[in-house]
């Protein structure tokens, strides 16, 4: 697959903070998972950020950060069932009560920046 910015995308905020994209996606999402830093999408791009990363499904939309370097935080929406099934299956939802620290099944496991790229 080619780079995610040849992709077709929306893009909702520009240069943002982690905290601020996570506060946009909790608010403006459907469905809301959280994944560490280096969970894998659309087969070969691996997100970075400060955890929980949260990820939203907005219908058919899967809306996530992208981080560019030099350049900043971004917040943008790609149509992907295939992903949102995924996160789906894998269960990476939020308990529903916001006061529960999130459970170890709700975030993947991080992995080293070395044991991404030994793959």
């Amino acid at each position: 697959m080619s780079c995610v910015e040849e992709m077709k995308y929306n893009l909702y905020l520009e240069r943002t903070s982690f905290k601020e994209a996570r506060k946009y996606i909790e608010e403006n999402s459907d469905e809301v998972f959280y994944v560490s830093p280096g969970y894998k999408i659309f087969g070969d791009y691996y997100l970075i950020g400060v955890p929980p990363i949260a990820m939203g499904a907005r219908g058919k939309e899967l809306v996530f950060t992208y981080v560019k370097p030099c350049h900043g935080t971004f917040v943008m929406g790609i149509e992907a069932e295939e992903e949102i099934r995924r996160l789906r299956e894998e269960d990476l939802k939020r308990p529903k009560d916001k006061s529960d620290k999130i459970s170890q099944t709700a975030v993947t496991s991080a992995a080293s920046y070395r044991e991404l790229w030994k793959k």
